[in-house]
């Protein structure tokens, strides 16, 4: 009962609704319950969701799988000759040959030491750079119009450079590397320290905040959005890097190991390759999302 009477208060307080208002007192009764309304339409919300729903377990999965699938199907009615792309089980029984004999597992250590390395300077440069940018006028007039520049110059067009000064060793592989992820890292994280509100500015301010707090509790926490968005392209950044630098002048890698495979004609061994290279690509821009849900709990987004 008080229930009922609390929610009913606003409406005998305020005026009677209803075509016969006018004839009679108001009356402490639910709208859904009114008589005078029996007949009208339901205009209520209905229970129909706008965003895309609730996150469910290996969604991301699916995508992948129905490409695998896709690809056994027409392999197996003999629509896809195995001479332009090779069979599903062919590939599976080449990579256990190569993992057997430990060649597989030498070349991708080997690339993924690679990978780690430009990943790790080339992240360290760019958040680096960003923030001197985004936080100085003196820093943005000498670093932004460099990075503008070399985001306009592809990656391979230096790889001839790239040898001229450092040869063929790990030096230019990982310097190429390095190069082609912190362009992505610089503009996202920059961009996110250019976004962020300026009354949180003018709070920090107010309450008195030194520089080092500033950036500890409004600039880093208002850049991570933009930072994380930026490794997720950083990553993948990584691995077509390295693509191309191991089909140049290199012993060893996977993409030596596919080049090699293209001289002899071993369509196996290069779909094996692209097929090592996407697993990879999918397992770290995987590990780079989980790490911002858990960073950005936070957050309330359309992402879950």
């Amino acid at each position: 009962m008080t229930t009922t009477a609390t929610r009913s208060a606003p409406l005998t307080s305020g005026a009677p609704y209803g075509p016969d208002a006018g004839t009679r007192p108001a009356t402490a009764v639910e709208p859904h319950l009114d008589p005078t309304l029996a007949g009208r339409p339901d205009i209520r919300p209905g229970s129909r969701r706008l965003g895309p729903g609730p996150r469910r377990r290996f969604a991301g999965l699916v995508g992948p799988s129905a490409l695998v699938l896709l690809w056994v199907v027409a392999s197996a009615t003999g629509l896809l000759d195995p001479r332009i792309l090779s069979e599903p089980w062919t590939v599976v029984n080449t990579a256990g040959e190569l993992i057997a004999d430990g060649r597989l597992q030498e070349h991708l250590a080997i690339s993924a030491r690679r990978a780690g390395l430009g990943l790790f300077f080339g992240i360290v440069v760019g958040a680096v750079l960003a923030l001197v940018s985004g936080l100085s006028r003196v820093g943005e007039s000498l670093i932004d119009g460099p990075v503008q520049i070399k985001r306009a110059i592809p990656g391979l067009a230096l790889i001839p450079l790239l040898i001229l000064w450092f040869g063929i060793d790990e030096t230019m592989k990982v310097l190429t590397i390095t190069l082609g992820v912190f362009v992505p890292i610089y503009l996202q994280t920059h961009a996110g320290l250019r976004g962020i509100d300026l009354r949180y500015v003018e709070l920090a301010q107010t309450v008195g905040l030194g520089r080092g707090g500033f950036i500890r509790r409004v600039v880093l926490p208002g850049a991570l959005p933009g930072f994380f968005l930026g490794l997720r392209f950083a990553v993948t950044g990584a691995w077509v890097s390295l693509v191309v630098v191991e089909q140049i002048n290199s012993t060893s890698g996977i993409g030596y190991m596919m080049e090699l495979a293209r001289t002899y004609g071993q369509t196996n061994i290069i779909v094996l390759g692209l097929a090592v290279y996407g697993i990879l690509g999918l397992l770290s821009d995987a590990s780079v999302r989980l790490l911002e849900r858990k960073a950005l709990a936070w957050q309330r987004t359309l992402a879950g």
